[in-house]
């Protein structure tokens, strides 16, 4: 899961798609960018995962790596910019096919993006949260029969 700063939208992704898949699936969240390594997903987003049952308080913001491409069979971006960034660091082919738009897996082909809820209210992050709740179950029921 990867965003641009790696404390609102990838941490949310990362904790919604790990309460819903077993725990030998490997999930982590990742920004593009590293102003924020280290630190705690955004308050905001800490809270609207804890009113549906999940703790994001042990994520730490980290910035994408070049190695995660053999680390992981899917890479989801949120938006537009950050597959451009992502798809930049890909060492081939093979690599830029692993990244996708999360919204394309409830919304196939539409190319939709998650909005950055940062410099908005707490709505955004509810927004944020049921989009990215609905993809989830896609991207759980994709892995479930891979």
């Amino acid at each position: 899961m990867v965003c641009l700063g790696n404390i609102c939208r990838s941490p949310l992704a990362e904790g919604i798609l790990k309460s819903k898949v077993s725990k030998n699936i490997k999930v982590d969240s990742a920004g593009t960018a590293a102003w924020h390594s280290g630190n705690l997903p955004d308050k905001r987003s800490i809270a609207v995962a804890k009113t549906y049952g999940i703790d994001l308080t042990d994520q730490r913001a980290r910035q994408f790596l070049v190695e995660d491409f053999d680390r992981f069979d899917y890479i989801y971006v949120m938006d537009k910019s950050n597959y451009v960034n992502v798809c930049k660091l890909a060492p081939n082919n093979e690599a830029i096919d692993k990244v996708e738009l999360i919204l394309n897996e409830s919304h196939s082909g539409k190319d939709l993006e998650v909005p950055d809820p940062y410099y908005g209210g707490d709505d955004g992050f509810e927004n944020v949260f049921q989009m990215l709740d609905e993809a989830c179950n896609k991207i759980k029921d994709k892995l479930e029969n891979a």
